[in-house]
């Protein structure tokens, strides 16, 4: 293997040296055509300067007749290039203060992460209650109740976990059923909530902290006022500026936060619906197929 590993770096060296001794060949003949071609270079240069300041365009005297000139770049229209959407926010974000910014948008990595959790685990949380019950009440007339837990224990949802505790409590009565269905509700509704209120934090948090930016911001800039002596504008639109930039990304915050707060409990809401729905049709099945009496 070692000898193998040798012989490769061997012919690697050589090829570098034929390949090396090569391009400096390549290099003396490109020399040498450069040696004759310069006196031909040169006899054009000054030809080729002549045309150029034939071709460049005259100055364009401002109107208003101060003098001023304006350059082409002006008159053709041509702008610097603009700053991206993201290089923008940086640069405001770094204007606001990174003392008062960053808690801002710990607010919203923080609020983001959650919402998004309680979305996912909402959205997998969704279950079709019509084709379940159709295929409890199918298991029920095949295989009775223990068939019908398994159904229930194999799907995925906060449905079919309080038709198995109902299920699992069915020989004790409809009572008994009604009453497991609607504790084992309110647990499955707890665990559906989880996680709201951090949001509905980081959504109240992120204003103040952009509001106590602002009042800062406000009181640095009245120092800055007190210690030049003169109420000059640069200074106060500065200290301005900066206090009001903490504001802004409060309130951008908390309207990103309040949109995936909403979201996420109309979706609480349109699962809990279906549970009370589900478990009414549960109990009327238990009682139609005279499972719970």
């Amino acid at each position: 293997m070692k000898k193998s590993i040798a012989s490769i770096l061997l012919a690697g060296v050589l090829c570098f040296g034929i390949s090396a001794t090569s391009f400096a060949g390549d290099d003396d003949s490109t020399t040498t055509a450069a040696d004759s071609s310069g006196m031909v270079a040169d006899s054009t240069a000054d030809d080729s300067t002549a045309k150029e300041e034939i071709k460049e365009p005259a100055p364009v005297v401002d109107d208003k007749g101060d003098g001023n000139e304006i350059s082409t770049e002006e008159t053709d229209g041509t702008s610097p290039e603009e700053e991206g959407i993201h290089q923008k926010i940086k640069t405001k974000f770094i204007e606001g203060g990174i003392a008062f910014m960053t808690p801002v948008l710990l607010c919203l990595i923080f609020g983001l992460a959650l919402a998004i959790e309680r979305i996912i685990t909402l959205n997998l949380a969704t279950t079709n209650t019509r084709k379940l019950l159709e295929n409890v009440e199918a298991a029920i007339d095949n295989g009775g109740v223990a068939e019908a837990l398994e159904v229930c224990k194999n799907t995925r949802g906060p449905v079919a976990s309080i038709f198995a505790q109902g299920l699992m409590r069915a020989s004790e009565g409809t009572e008994m059923v009604e009453k497991a269905v609607v504790s084992y509700g309110s647990v499955q509704m707890s665990m559906l909530e989880k996680g709201l209120v951090w949001i509905s934090l980081f959504i109240s948090l992120a204003p103040m902290l952009g509001f106590m930016g602002t009042v800062i911001g406000m009181i640095d800039a009245f120092d800055d006022i007190m210690k030049a002596g003169d109420i000059s504008a640069q200074i106060v639109a500065k200290g301005i500026k900066t206090a009001l930039l903490t504001t802004v990304g409060g309130l951008i915050v908390a309207i990103i936060l309040q949109v995936f707060y909403n979201y996420c409990v109309s979706k609480i809401d349109s699962l809990v619906t279906d549970m009370e729905d589900a478990s009414i049709s549960l109990i009327d099945i238990l009682v139609r197929k005279n499972v719970a009496k």
